[in-house]
């Protein structure tokens, strides 16, 4: 863990009781004298260093020490436009799409998305604030929705669509908005309708399924 989120104000006597106090006490075996990394919800760019001053029963007392400004975020910024697949394999990749920098995700409903399955935004921000904690970044990732391909694109003009074509993505490759489709790919009729965007596909002869397109491509772009 880089540094624990919390969704408390600042304070100079902090005391930490309940999960925060098991993962710190029981998981990470903290004792009296360590340091702790703590950055609040309401100023997430400082970052508060405490120490640790009492552990009595199931409570744990921090001292503020210092702190300072410190923004942690990848160098470009990635908005995937993802067409929805299973629930379970998009919060599977989430840690490592929080990881590698990506900014935004936006889920969209295609023709051949699965729609009975229901994404929980909220469990998904969980998701991405306990990477955060993990990977050190202090940008959460953001997430909306669209009903239709065509309703992204008209938003997103700019977009560059991973396909099956001939053109790969390069090394130097530069943009900062994707979409990349379900299970199946897309429809003979949004192909149809992407044909005026630029169309790429990564160099290999292998299919991948929908998550491991969109970490490739965003580690491409990323990192």
């Amino acid at each position: 863990m880089i540094y624990l989120l919390l969704n408390e104000k600042k304070e100079d006597i902090l005391t930490i009781k309940g999960e925060n106090f098991k993962y710190l006490v029981k998981v990470r075996r903290h004792s009296v004298g360590d340091s702790i990394d703590i950055r609040y919800k309401e100023n997430i760019t400082e970052l508060c260093h405490y120490k640790i001053t009492d552990i009595e029963g199931r409570f744990l007392t921090l001292e503020l020490q210092s702190s300072e400004i410190l923004e942690v975020k990848a160098s470009k910024e990635l908005h995937i436009g993802w067409c929805k697949i299973d629930a379970k394999s998009v919060e599977k990749m989430l840690p490592s799409l929080s990881e590698i920098g990506v900014s935004k995700i936006s889920f969209i409903d295609c023709e051949r998305s699965q729609r009975n399955n229901k994404l929980d935004i909220k469990r998904l921000e969980r998701i991405v604030e306990s990477s955060m904690q993990q990977c050190g970044r202090t940008s959460t990732i953001e997430f909306d929705s669209y009903k239709t391909i065509e309703s992204f694109i008209e938003k997103f003009p700019q977009t560059k669509v991973f396909d099956f074509t001939e053109k790969t993505l390069g090394c130097d490759a530069d943009f900062d908005t994707v979409l990349i489709g379900c299970e199946g790919g897309f429809s003979p009729k949004e192909k149809e309708f992407l044909s005026s965007l630029e169309v790429f596909r990564l160099n290999t002869p292998l299919i991948l399924r929908s998550e491991s397109a969109v970490f490739a491509v965003a580690s491409k772009l990323l990192v």
